[in-house]
């Protein structure tokens, strides 16, 4: 078992798959490994990827979780312990995978402190496209640029997470020259006329879909411009 610093640990040249602890049924996995098939476990969500018939290429957290058998079933150079207690396990894991997109499962649904940690994580490391596939819903901080192919009707609910404002193309309501904020102004349950395009002018709005979206929105996550800058 590796105890490592905060280093990269795991670098992939396409999208990676990140199982987590929480509700992560197999039929989610296999959904997210058709579109990132490097599998990463943080900590628990080890002992969810063999269940759904994957051994993890890495697992990455605390690994307090870890129950004997799961640990038994994995190589002991693919556990990676990061020992400090002021990060998640998603966190942890996040920030230590360098690819084009992370595609999380088992980080929403379950319990709600869990959910507002994750997309507090989504907030913390907005360099790091991530989008979070849940029962219904597939959710990610919006990018700079943000270009969906979605059919007409399609919901596309805008949440911010702090102050922010932003363009839009393709929304029933636009959101050109509103001011939003988590204790004003949302833009939850907007629905597309189209192709919706979304400017937005910093890292703290989130978007989400419904779980059909998920290609759409993995593909709109890997496009040029749609990336946050890393923090200085």
């Amino acid at each position: 078992m590796n105890s490592l610093p905060e280093v990269e640990i795991l670098r992939s040249d396409g999208a990676v798959t990140l199982v987590g602890a929480g509700v992560a049924p197999p039929a989610d996995i296999a959904a997210a490994l058709t579109l990132a098939p490097c599998l990463v476990a943080a900590d628990g969500g080890a002992a969810r990827a063999l269940a759904a018939g994957a051994v993890p290429e890495a697992v990455i957290g605390d690994l307090d979780s870890l129950d004997p058998a799961t640990r038994a079933a994995i190589p002991p150079e693919r556990l990676h312990c990061v020992s400090e207690q002021e990060t998640t396990d998603f966190d942890k894991a996040l920030r230590r995978i360098a690819a084009p997109l992370v595609i999380g499962v088992g980080f929403l649904g379950e319990r709600l402190d869990h959910l507002l940690a994750a997309q507090s994580v989504l907030l913390r490391r907005a360099d790091r496209p991530c989008l979070l596939l849940g029962e219904r819903d597939v959710a990610f901080l919006c990018p700079p640029r943000l270009g969906l192919d979605l059919a007409a009707d399609t919901r596309v609910s805008l949440y911010p997470l702090a102050p922010v404002r932003g363009e839009s193309d393709g929304l029933f309501w636009p959101i050109d020259g509103i001011d939003f904020a988590p204790g004003g102004m949302i833009g939850t349950s907007n629905r597309a006329t189209g192709p919706v395009s979304i400017r937005i002018e910093a890292p703290h709005m989130l978007v989400i879909l419904p779980r059909r979206c998920l290609a759409v929105a993995a593909a709109a996550l890997q496009a040029p411009l749609a990336r946050w800058p890393a923090p200085a």
